[in-house]
């Protein structure tokens, strides 16, 4: 099947497709080759206005429909999102460079995500509180908080925007999104959904442009009443910070560095398939990413070894390309920033086991690479590496591994490998995480929490508890 062109994305105000104003375009480049592939609206000050009053006109709409009118749109959204996956899927993959079965899984997953907050939309309820005397009645309503500016990264163009485009239309806001200018098609093709599925206008809208401009804008405006923000910890500081001045309700999803402790008694072979499928998705790009592992010194050798084979087996190159099990780096910076830790690390005694380079001349790839024996000063296990890149160290005692684990301000996701009952409960218990799965792969499903704690965020873009940082609550008491 012909690969569908790239196209040229506009900005999306009040259901229409526009230019900005002054007719100003940024590049979207392809992390594989390094090649223009098309170009993005860049928005200013005009732009997000408009964007601005369209999001309020749409909020006063949408929140007094009924739920159910609301849930079926979304639902006919989600419809459309899994019917036009082979058109979407290509250009997420040219865009960010994932290989195309990645592609096509988010967007799936994306309409998933959809369905579930429309569903669990209709299950926003208040109470009836019994009152101290007979004619006093007292009640508690739940209601919108408002329009919704969020801001979202380029490793899940779809994925990354749906968990709070869902839950914020599910409680009756409107919804304006930052996306990224690195990958603006798929997000904009998401958007499409809505407005094809005949969303009121202003009810979603999406803007592009200067990142720091567009937030230092949008987060004070006065239509603005709820902040959400995927990204990395330092930014997500600086805009909670922001958002703070202005009383403005918030939910931060920041960065991560996932620890993943390996018992004695773990069974091996699950995790080296488990962890290496984990640690290599999406170039290692993804916030969940075991990026620490820490292996009982009596299996260390045996799953270092497998890690190693596993990420020499791996085939890198273009996401289209039907081989390919990993793809590109997303800009020239990440490999840059994968070079700087493997020196720091075969700087301090280090073994790199496999990868460790750049490959090839044109485009953003780095091997898969695995370092044993990496000092816990160094680089890579301090920074988050975002990349294809992981490093071991052994224990002899699970509290020290978890003493480990717990080290650094992060606290996003962990993984653990044990048969241990025993094991389960003191790691449940005592690793500081948001998400921690066990003998199992992330699996970051529309109906769990998804989260973290300590510097990496607060709040959660999953399950029930999504949709309370949309509302607002309403105490009502009456005496007749």
């Amino acid at each position: 099947m012909a690969t569908p062109a790239y196209p040229n994305t506009q900005l999306l105000i009040a259901n229409e497709w526009v230019d900005a104003e002054d007719g100003k375009v940024l590049e979207v480049r392809n992390p594989a080759t390094g090649q223009v592939i098309g170009t993005v609206a860049h928005a200013g000050i005009a732009d997000l206005d408009r964007a601005l009053a369209a999001a309020h006109r749409g909020f006063k709409v949408w929140r007094d429909m009924s739920v159910y009118d609301r849930a079926d749109i979304m639902r006919r959204a989600a419809t459309l999102l899994r019917q036009r996956v082979d058109d979407i899927a290509p250009w997420l993959t040219q865009e960010n460079g994932k290989p195309l079965a990645e592609a096509k899984g988010e967007v799936k997953a994306g309409a998933d995500i959809i369905d579930w907050f429309a569903d669990e939309g209709r299950r926003v309820y208040g109470r009836i509180v019994p009152g101290r005397n007979a004619s006093t009645q007292q009640w508690v309503i739940k209601e919108p908080v408002g329009p919704v500016a969020a801001f979202t990264p380029w490793n899940f163009p779809v994925n990354q925007i749906v968990r709070k485009l869902g839950a914020a239309l599910a409680t009756g806001c409107s919804f304006l999104c930052k996306a990224p200018e690195e990958t603006p098609a798929s997000p904009a093709a998401l958007l499409n959904c809505f407005v094809d599925a005949d969303i009121p206008p202003g009810v979603v809208g999406l803007v592009f442009g200067n990142p720091a401009q567009i937030s230092e804008y949008l987060i004070p405006h006065p239509v603005i009443q709820k902040v959400t923000f995927t990204g990395s910890t330092a930014v997500g500081k600086q805009l909670a910070g922001l958002a703070g001045q202005y009383m403005k309700r918030v939910t931060m999803e920041l960065g991560g560095h996932a620890p993943v402790i390996v018992a004695d008694d773990a069974d091996i072979d699950l995790a080296v398939k488990v962890a290496s499928s984990s640690k290599f998705r999406n170039a290692g790009q993804v916030c969940i990413s075991p990026t620490r592992f820490l292996v009982h010194r009596k299996v260390a050798d045996a799953f270092i070894e497998g890690m190693a084979q596993y990420a020499q087996s791996l085939k890198v190159g273009d996401g289209l390309a039907a081989e390919t099990t990993m793809g590109p780096l997303a800009n020239p910076r990440r490999v840059v920033a994968m070079e700087d830790m493997v020196a720091d690390a075969r700087q301090m005694g280090a073994r790199i086991l496999t990868g460790g380079e750049r490959l090839g001349k044109a485009g953003n790839f780095f091997s898969p690479t695995i370092i044993a024996d990496i000092p816990v000063e160094s680089k890579l296990f301090n920074a988050e590496p975002f990349g294809p890149i992981a490093g071991v160290r052994v224990f002899d005692q699970l509290e020290d591994a978890i003493a480990e684990a717990n080290r650094l301000p992060y606290g996003l996701a962990a993984y653990a490998f044990t048969q241990s009952v025993r094991n389960v409960r003191l790691l449940s218990s005592r690793v500081e995480t948001g998400m921690l799965w066990v003998n199992q792969p992330a699996t970051p499903s529309a109906e769990m929490p998804f989260g973290g704690i300590k510097d990496s965020g607060y709040g959660t873009e999953g399950g029930p508890e999504a949709l309370e940082a949309y509302l607002n609550t309403k105490a009502v008491f009456v005496t007749s």
